[in-house]
């Protein structure tokens, strides 16, 4: 066992009595609320349009709610508490890699960068599906430079199918990227849980996790 493995279990042992509230009911409730409407998003996909697209709508709520709360909830909450810029996401990466990395009491630089991947993709994902909901919709898009215009266009030269087309394929794309985004996920969360020797999804579930130790960052 390492040194940095050595510290991080005396610490589990040491801080384990000693939880404390980190996250809140609205971010608890947002994250798996998130994950029941992506779930059946996913399974109800081009089978059930109507439950499709009402999840669609929650969904863009949901996001909604997490950005406003990301400005105005409780300490963890904060985009201000816990986005890193690209050097810090980049050196805590190499940390992992060396199994030196130290131990966030809120989202660490990696997950951070991974909530607001999350999120992006999934406003997108929300947002195509949307505008496809009705054709009229697809006026609210910027007009297409001529050179792309003509490669919407089908063989009968209707540009509008076309657009439709196009817009689907987006949508199926960021789709299966959220699949790889949420595997990569679930991975940080199963490797940070050995890492640290605490139980991530439960903390998510009860909103408490340990105390921080003399090495953790608050």
């Amino acid at each position: 066992m390492s040194d940095a493995s050595s510290r991080t279990a005396a610490q589990a042992e040491t801080y384990r009595s000693a939880e404390i509230r980190v996250w809140d009911p609205v971010v608890r409730m947002f994250h798996w609320s998130l994950v029941v409407a992506f779930a059946v998003a996913w399974l109800s996909a081009e089978e059930l349009d109507t439950l499709h697209e009402i999840v669609g709508y929650v969904v863009l709520g949901l996001i909604a709610l997490r950005v406003i709360w990301g400005f105005v909830g409780s300490h963890y909450a904060r985009f201000a508490q816990f986005l890193r810029g690209p050097r810090v996401i980049v050196s805590y990466l190499g940390d992992m890699a060396r199994g030196s990395e130290r131990r966030y009491i809120g989202h660490n630089p990696a997950g951070a960068a991974m909530v607001i991947a999350l999120l992006v993709t999934l406003s997108g994902t929300a947002f195509t599906g949307w505008l496809m909901a009705e054709p009229d919709r697809l006026a609210l898009l910027p007009d297409m430079p001529q050179i792309v215009a003509p490669a919407w266009a089908d063989d009968d030269g209707d540009r509008e199918s076309g657009a439709e087309g196009v817009l689907e394929e987006v949508h199926e794309t960021l789709a299966n990227l959220m699949l790889v985004l949420v595997a990569l996920h679930v991975g940080g969360v199963v490797f940070a849980s050995v890492r640290h020797r605490e139980n991530l999804v439960r903390a998510m579930v009860t909103g408490e996790k340990r105390g921080a130790g003399p090495d953790d960052i608050g």
